[in-house]
């Protein structure tokens, strides 16, 4: 059974709740867990696929965890978590993230691969992983074509985290409301789409993938070797991972 990831069914949507208290971190058992509930959905009936945090946790994801990214790991870890991304290519469902609280690292890149994002006033969104001496490869492929080449680059480059009427000023977020009325919103988002045909939906999802000229996965694949075998044989990388974890500055030997 799921320990971390919950998923409900309801009037052909699909709603997966992240409930690893209190930040959502994304370890690699947890993203399996996503993957699994992706992976079982009855993708053709449904209109959408709903992403929230459980309602004990103070953020919708505060990123992937640390501890994955050594180099005994590192490998599972951008497998488990680019899979996600890969099936919800695969399904082509509309998808919707609800977002109250941080969303960094990993839970941004999420967010970025959400065809609809919901937002609270305090939701804060960035791509640190550049202070550890690594880079986002979901960020990378999916940020510039969100908001823009330019300001995808700065927050990519500086690690950077925008709050909430930033993120919908740059259209990372398609709607920004008060807490209370973040139900109320998704609501009122899905009862349209519960209008429409659910393989019309994957129909036009896929028509608008196309128009980006290359798939994510294979994106993902030439970013993945990169990062792997080019990224994490730098010192740096190895030195900034561990730095998170010895809870101290990192010391940069640019090799």
């Amino acid at each position: 059974m799921p320990e971390h990831v919950k998923l409900r069914i309801d009037d052909r949507v699909a709603r997966i709740s992240f409930s690893r208290p209190p930040l959502n971190i994304f370890n690699i058992a947890m993203m399996r867990e996503m993957s699994a509930a992706i992976a079982e959905l009855p993708h053709r009936e449904l209109v959408a696929i709903v992403f929230e945090a459980d309602k004990d946790c103070r953020a919708f994801s505060a990123g992937v965890a640390i501890e994955d990214h050594t180099p005994d790991t590192v490998f599972q870890m951008l497998d488990a978590f680019h899979q996600i991304f890969r099936l919800l290519d695969q399904i082509a469902k509309p998808t919707i993230a609800v977002v109250d609280g941080p969303a960094l690292g990993g839970g941004c890149e999420l967010v970025a691969a959400c065809d609809i994002v919901i937002a609270s006033e305090r939701a804060k969104f960035g791509q640190p992983e550049i202070k550890l001496g690594v880079f986002p490869p979901v960020a990378a492929v999916l940020l510039p074509l969100v908001i823009g080449p330019k300001r995808a680059r700065e927050l990519v480059l500086t690690g950077e985290i925008i709050e909430a009427k930033e993120a919908a000023r740059l259209g990372l977020c398609n709607h920004l409301v008060p807490v209370a009325h973040l139900e109320q919103k998704l609501v009122e988002v899905l009862s349209r789409l519960r209008e429409m045909s659910g393989i019309s939906l994957e129909f036009a999802r896929r028509a608008m993938d196309l128009g980006r000229g290359r798939s994510v996965d294979a994106a993902l694949t030439e970013l993945e070797n990169i990062y792997l075998h080019e990224l994490m044989k730098s010192a740096d990388a190895n030195e900034g991972i561990k730095a998170f974890m010895e809870k101290r500055k990192p010391v940069w030997r640019n090799r």
